[in-house]
């Protein structure tokens, strides 16, 4: 029988011939954000380039430049089919014209609708480094990942020093592995915008609805990011999240973020996807505080509700006066997914004491356009329906809809609305008959 060592060496290769038996028609999955692996999607590039693979459908999340650089890169498109599970900035503009096909999804489905509804033959992604009793971490992507690593007909692990150590149920061992190659480069760090006059405001307002001891659930971007920054003077905050981010890392080591109070996982920090620095990644490598589950478990609305006082925040891009909330399209186009929004806006209402937090900006296009609509419209996707809304925050204010009549939920949102469209919005809704 051989040893984890002796087993490793026998399955390390380059990547090339990692890939060398991947034949044409394969369904490829790989692994997603930081640990997208650079040299296997390269490899792969390099034999479609080669004219020795064509006819690949290849399945991302969140796509980076690592993969849209090499196997997603245009000018192999005609040999590669490519589906996006939620469309980032890399793959906006191929989803747009065609050359990407957005998948809908609830994130919490994804690993059983990838084990169900794809024949997946190979699964490419990064990983830490072994340990001595034979497993690798998935390091900062468990996802739908961690799942599809085990029904796959081929499994081929990229290991990355870089990549941290993570505790929960991140472990996979050597046995389930069939090639490995070594390849050493800086994870992909994920930055956002500075801020905006408005944060301030919108921040004070969302951390007066967080009481001591919640469990929280911050989405992804540059606004939920600026929110947690206000929740400094809080105590005993617990996190069980689909992004950890740098956000969280700062409250970690403020003594704001604790986990004590927390009644699930209680005093670690639970994720399934983290994004942010290279800082980031150091502070979570070998980290006991540190858990990563399968989005399955994380985004699991069932799950969620058992966190009491679960707070989750997330962003939109639009509400219409019906309480529609669309944040996952822009101009009749596919701008981002659905992701994990309304699992968590249903798991935490449906949590003792919980609250769902969508928090935006009154206004788009240097205040010319108004993100609080009459209806939406030209192509816009309800990404969480009026029923499930909670609490919507702008810079003017908190409004809760829950159990409010359609009169009474037009008049709230409106008066979170920016001033200067108020008045055309009464006209819209009287037309409605809503007033």
């Amino acid at each position: 029988m051989l040893t984890p060592k002796s087993e490793y060496r026998c399955k390390l290769t380059t990547p090339e011939r990692a890939v060398s038996s991947i034949q044409n028609g394969s369904t490829i999955v790989h692994g997603l954000a930081a640990a997208e692996p650079p040299a296997l999607l390269q490899a792969l590039a390099d034999r479609v380039r080669a004219g020795e693979l064509c006819d690949l459908k290849v399945h991302s999340l969140l796509p980076t430049e690592n993969v849209s650089k090499s196997l997603l890169s245009p000018d192999i498109s005609d040999c590669v089919q490519a589906f996006s599970w939620f469309v980032s900035k890399s793959s906006r503009s191929a989803v747009k014209v065609g050359l990407n096909y957005y998948v809908p999804n609830h994130f919490h489905q994804v690993p059983r609708l990838m084990r169900e509804n794809l024949n997946i033959d190979v699964v490419v992604t990064m990983v830490s480094p072994m340990d001595k009793s034979g497993f690798f971490s998935f390091g900062t992507a468990n996802d739908y990942t961690s799942t599809v690593a085990r029904c796959c007909k081929r499994l081929i692990v990229e290991v990355n020093k870089n990549q941290p150590r993570v505790f929960g149920d991140s472990l996979l061992h050597i046995s389930d592995v069939d090639a490995i190659v070594e390849h050493t480069s800086p994870l992909i760090e994920f930055k956002w915008p500075g801020p905006r006059a408005e944060d301030e405001a919108i921040g004070s307002l969302v951390a007066k609805l967080v009481p001591d001891g919640a469990t929280l659930q911050l989405g992804f971007g540059a606004l939920p990011n600026m929110i947690a920054r206000k929740l400094v003077d809080h105590k005993d905050l617990g996190v069980h999240t689909e992004v950890f981010g740098p956000a969280m890392v700062e409250l970690i080591k403020k003594g704001v973020i604790t986990g004590r109070r927390k009644n699930m996982r209680t005093g670690k920090h639970v994720f399934t996807v983290a994004e942010g620095t290279s800082q980031m990644y150091r502070f979570m490598h070998d980290n006991p505080s540190m858990e990563s589950y399968p989005v399955s478990y994380t985004n699991d609305p069932a799950v969620i509700a058992g966190n009491d006082n679960m707070i989750s925040i997330n962003s939109i891009i639009q509400v219409d006066l019906l309480g529609q909330c669309n944040a996952e399209s822009l101009g009749g186009s596919q701008y981002s997914g659905t992701g994990g929004q309304l699992d968590y806006v249903r798991g935490a209402y449906n949590s003792r004491g919980g609250k769902s937090i969508l928090a935006f900006y009154s206004t788009a296009k240097n205040g010319q356009v108004s993100r609080v609509v009459p209806r939406l419209g030209n192509g816009a996707v309800i990404t969480t329906p009026r029923m499930d809304v909670h609490y919507l925050v702008t810079e003017y204010g908190v409004v809760n809809l829950k159990g409010r009549s359609t009169r009474d939920r037009a008049l709230d949102i409106m008066r979170i609305a920016h001033p200067r469209f108020r008045e055309s919005l009464l006209r819209e809704a009287e037309n409605m008959y809503l007033l």
